[in-house]
């Protein structure tokens, strides 16, 4: 019984695993276009309605990978945190805007326009759609945790940010 628990177990997760989706990466060939994403999460949260501060810039010497994507960091420590538990700090739905999911689709999610709600980060695409995903936090979040399943083994948006344009990962 044991040996059919466990080998359930490991099919549960194989599975899982199997209809992981792509990391968004755009043209800096990073995922969250080189930021560091463990440090939002020491980043003083503006309130709902407030444009938050300005993410992290990585460091291209200071690397990781995960989920077929390479990870740039701020510092060594960064890098260690991430790497105890990468989907504790990776943003949720592969770095895809959320409100676009909370509508059915992939699109390319901006690593300035973040939000970390119970404890996970969530990236949106434009100033206009953050305003439209915080009339509602919980409401679209329950809307895209619905839509992720069903889009998440699609291909990553391959869309670059609409008026942006990335200065990281920095060359140290």
């Amino acid at each position: 019984m044991k040996n059919l628990l466990l080998s359930a177990t490991a099919l549960t997760i194989s599975a899982t695993m199997a209809f992981a989706g792509d990391q968004y990466v755009d043209e800096t060939g990073y995922a969250v276009s080189g930021y560091d994403v463990v440090a939002y999460f020491d980043l003083e949260q503006s309130p709902v309605g407030a444009a938050q501060p300005e993410g992290t810039p990585g460091d291209a010497s200071i690397t990781a990978e995960y989920n077929d994507a390479t990870w740039a960091f701020s510092s060594e420590e960064n890098r260690a945190r991430f790497l105890e538990n990468p989907a504790a700090f990776a943003p949720q739905y592969d770095g895809h805007c959320a409100y676009g999911v909370s509508r059915g689709g992939k699109v390319p999610g901006n690593p300035n326009l973040w939000r970390i709600v119970d404890d996970k980060l969530y990236v949106n695409i434009t100033p206009v759609v953050v305003g439209f995903f915080e009339e509602d936090i919980p409401g679209n979040l329950s809307l895209a945790e619905g839509n992720w399943p069903g889009i998440e083994g699609d291909a990553a948006s391959s869309s670059t940010i609409p008026q942006w344009n990335s200065e990281a990962p920095v060359q140290n």
